[in-house]
C-alpha cells in the first residue's frame, strides 16, 4: 500500500464570479521512503497539491489516502491531528519563534501532541531531533543567532521532532545561498536513507529537484511528467554550483 494515493484529484476556486481551477485531475502513488520532488512554474498547482497533501486544504473532487486512510473530507479537528503526528513541514521562510531558542522552537510541535508529552521527554526528543540536523550545539542560540543555513535546520528539526512519516519540504533552499542549499539538501537525503521517511519537495528549481528520487513535472493543475532520477548526488551538486 503506497503512502499517498490520489485520486482525480481536483481542486476548484470561486473569487468573485471567476472559477479556477488549480489541479484539474491529479492521480498519482508514492511509496513510503520515497524522495520525491514536484516541479513546475507559479500557476502550476504544485503548491495546491502540496497544501492538499499536508491536510491543510481539501479538494473540491476526488480522494486523497494517506496511509491508507481517507482524509478527503475529515474534519478540521482531524486534519490537524494527523498534520502534527504524521506530517512534518519545511517552508522556505523557516518561521521560527523569534523569541525562543532553538530547542524551543523544535519542542513546539509536542506541546500540541495527544496524550500529552511531559516537559522532560519534549527536551530529550528536541535535542535528539538537533543532533540529527548536527545543531545540537546550537540549542540555546535564538533565530538571530544563527545563520539561514541554521535556521533552516532548526526547522527540518522541528518537523521531525513528532517522527512523522512525511515531510513536506517547500522551496526549503529559496532563502538560501548555493553553498548552504547543497548543505540542506544533503540533510534531506540523509534523513530519508536513515530513517526511510517519505519526503515530497516542492521547487521550481530544477537542480534542486535533482537531488530526489524522482521528479513529476506539472503544469495547468495536471501532472504533465513523472520520471525516476538517478542522477547521482555530486551531480546534482555540480548543477546547483554552476546554476
Amino acid at each position: 500500500m503506497p503512502l499517498i494515493s490520489l485520486r482525480d484529484l481536483k481542486k476548484t476556486y470561486k473569487p468573485g464570479d471567476n472559477i479556477v481551477q488549480a489541479l484539474a485531475g491529479v492521480s498519482l502513488d508514492i511509496a513510503a521512503g520515497e524522495f520525491v520532488a514536484i516541479t513546475g512554474s507559479s500557476g502550476s498547482g504544485k503548491s495546491t497539491l502540496m497544501h492538499i497533501l499536508g491536510c491543510l486544504d481539501q479538494p473540491t473532487e476526488g480522494r486523497y489516502l494517506l496511509d491508507g486512510r481517507d482524509v478527503s473530507t475529515l474534519p478540521h479537528g482531524e486534519l490537524a491531528a494527523i498534520r502534527n503526528k504524521q506530517i512534518g513541514f519545511v517552508f522556505q521562510g523557516f518561521n521560527l519563534l523569534p523569541r525562543t531558542t532553538a530547542v524551543e522552537n523544535v519542542e513546539v510541535p509536542l506541546l500540541y501532541a495527544r496524550p500529552v508529552v511531559p516537559a522532560a521527554q519534549r527536551r530529550e526528543r528536541a535535542m535528539k531531533a538537533l543532533a540529527a540536523v548536527g545543531l545540537a550545539d546550537r540549542f540555546d542560540h535564538h533565530p538571530n543567532q544563527l545563520s539561514g543555513g541554521q535556521q533552516q535546520r532548526v526547522a527540518i528539526a522541528r518537523a521531525l521532532v513528532n517522527e512523522p512519516s512525511l515531510i513536506l519540504a517547500d522551496e526549503p533552499t529559496g532563502n538560501l545561498d548555493t553553498k548552504t542549499s547543497v548543505e540542506v539538501m544533503r540533510i534531506l537525503q540523509d534523513l530519508r536513507e536513515k530513517n526511510a521517511i517519505t519526503i515530497v519537495l516542492i521547487t521550481h528549481e530544477p537542480d534542486i529537484a535533482a537531488y530526489s528520487s524522482r521528479i513529476i513535472a506539472m503544469r495547468d493543475g495536471i501532472i504533465t511528467s513523472d520520471r525516476g532520477n538517478d542522477a547521482r548526488t555530486d551531480d546534482a551538486e555540480a548543477r546547483v554550483a554552476m546554476a
